[in-house]
Parts: C-alpha cells; sequence; structure tokens
C-alpha cells in the first residue's frame, strides 16, 4: 500500500468520524440544516472509499491490455465523487423544501452546534492536508477529496450560523433556507469536480509550467541536436506524459542521438516527477525553425 492509498483510507475513518459527530448535532436538534451537513458527510465517506479503490487500481503496472498503465482510474473517482455530491444536493434540496412547508424550532440547539463545530474544525485540518499532499504528490483523487471537505468546511459554518440564528431570532424559515443555500453550494462543487475530471479523462494539456520548464531543459541539456519542436504533454493521475521530435545533424551517428536523449530524459524525471518522456529524432531537414533552439 503505497502513501496515496494510506491517506486515502484515513480520509474514509476521518469521514466516519465526522459523520458520527454530525449526525450527533442532527439529532440533538431536528435541524434540516444540520441534516443537509450529515448527509454531505454520508457522501465523504463513500468517495473517500471510492479514491481508495482508485488509487490502489492506478498503482498497478502496465500490461498487455493497458500499456500505458492504469493512472486515469483516479479520475473515474473523481468523476464518482463529482456524482455522489450533486445526488446529495438535490437530496438536501428535497429536504429543504419540506422544511419551509412545516417549519419547527430546533431543539438543544447550543450543544447541537458545539458537536458541528468539532467535526468542522477536524474536517478543516483534513482538507488543508489531503489538498497540500494530493498537490504535491500529483494525485487527482486526493486533490478533489480535499477540496469536496473544503467545501464541507464552509458550508458546515454556513449551517452553523443559521440555526443559531434560529435559536436568537425564532426565525423558523432561516433552517430550511440555509439548507437550500447549502445544496446550491454542493451542486456548484459537484460540478466542478466532474468538469475537472473530465479533463484529465479528455487528455487536458498539462498547465503552462509544465511546457515551459520542459523547453528550458531541452534548450540546457541537448547539446549536439539542433532543435525540439512539436511538445506536446499531458497529465494521467500522477504521471505527466512528455512528447516531441528533437532534430539532429542528418550525418549524426545513432549512438550519439540516443544519448543525447538519455541526458534530456534524466533531466526531465529528475525535474518532474513520474515523468513519461516520449522522443522521436529527426534529420535536420525535418527542422522547422519555430521550436526549442538548442544552446550550444
Amino acid at each position: 500500500m503505497d502513501r496515496t492509498q494510506k491517506i486515502a483510507l484515513a480520509s474514509a475513518l476521518v469521514g466516519a468520524l465526522v459523520l458520527a459527530l454530525k449526525y450527533a448535532a442532527y439529532r440533538l436538534t431536528g435541524s434540516v440544516a444540520l441534516y443537509s451537513d450529515a448527509l454531505e458527510s454520508v457522501i465523504n465517506v463513500v468517495a473517500a472509499g471510492a479514491a481508495f479503490v482508485a488509487l490502489r487500481v492506478s498503482a498497478k503496472p502496465a500490461d498487455a491490455d493497458h500499456p500505458f498503465g492504469h493512472h486515469k482510474a483516479e479520475y473515474f473517482s473523481a468523476v464518482l465523487e463529482g456524482v455522489l455530491v450533486i445526488l446529495a444536493a438535490l437530496s438536501i434540496a428535497r429536504e429543504a423544501y419540506l422544511g419551509f412547508l412545516h417549519p419547527k424550532p430546533p431543539d438543544a440547539p447550543a450543544l447541537g452546534l458545539a458537536v458541528n463545530a468539532a467535526a468542522s474544525v477536524v474536517n478543516g485540518f483534513w482538507s488543508w492536508l489531503l489538498i497540500r499532499l494530493g498537490r504535491r504528490w500529483r494525485s487527482p483523487a486526493l486533490v478533489a477529496g480535499g477540496r469536496h471537505v473544503l467545501t464541507d468546511v464552509f458550508t458546515s459554518g454556513g449551517v452553523v450560523l443559521g440555526v443559531a440564528l434560529v435559536a436568537l431570532t425564532g426565525w423558523l424559515v432561516l433552517d430550511p433556507a440555509v439548507a437550500g443555500l447549502v445544496a446550491l453550494n454542493i451542486l456548484w462543487s459537484g460540478w466542478a469536480m466532474v468538469r475537472d475530471a473530465a479533463g484529465g479523462l479528455m487528455d487536458e494539456a498539462a498547465l503552462p509550467e509544465i511546457p515551459d520548464r520542459v523547453r528550458a531543459l531541452i534548450a540546457d541539456r541537448a547539446e549536439g541536436a539542433l532543435e525540439a519542436h512539436d511538445l506536446r504533454t499531458r497529465h494521467a493521475g500522477r504521471v505527466t506524459f512528455v512528447e516531441f521530435h528533437l532534430v539532429v545533424p542528418r550525418d549524426m551517428p545513432v549512438g550519439e542521438a540516443h544519448d543525447i536523449c538519455d541526458r534530456i530524459e534524466e533531466a526531465l524525471r529528475e525535474d518532474i516527477e513520474d515523468a513519461q518522456v516520449t522522443i522521436h529524432v529527426e534529420p535536420e531537414q525535418k527542422a522547422k525553425q519555430r521550436g526549442v533552439l538548442v544552446l550550444s
């Protein structure tokens, strides 16, 4: 079990703890808004389990049926999580509507809010850790999970404020109104998760900083070559794929051209973690004069 899988498994355990706290807060108060908060935590637990499975699949080595590996499994996890979030938002919207029709005051609001606040503290720390590690390890599943949990933190803050106002003012309609706002916020979050994951499944180009770093390394390490062009980059989970054409003098021996490619690949793998590099060597008549000019 690698480090990302351990974090994903820990997310499921943390999610279960937060769910228990938020459900207790709902049972103490009967608040529709707190119910909506607890329901989102159910999705957190399910999504964390799905991310754990996806990470285990993505860690499998390439085989005859999947020669480029299983890295995109993480994106399927992110899509699933986004869909679950959207379904949760719709369920919360239904409860908010019923709450508007039959509003009722919350029971034991102070104790319920304290329990819910404790769950938010746990979630706040965990979301920060997930996003930080997900970006460092380039794991879409961990980043998506962290963003989802962070959304939960903000919505929980709104829920706590709304329920507190209900208790202070006696405006019972605020409880379902807050639940409705939570549903809209969660719906937007779910759509963003699906959109981002779809970009990965469609081989969206890497961030602009990656091609810039690749060009700089080629210019610095490809001594003996003439230019590089047709650079393409993409992400698939934690792996960054880099492809380009390298132009060399027409009379350069194959061995020398191979040594240049090895030098470039080594530099790219040192600079970009989990980089998969493909270089197509071409003779000088294929030069386009619009690629990376190699420093000599």
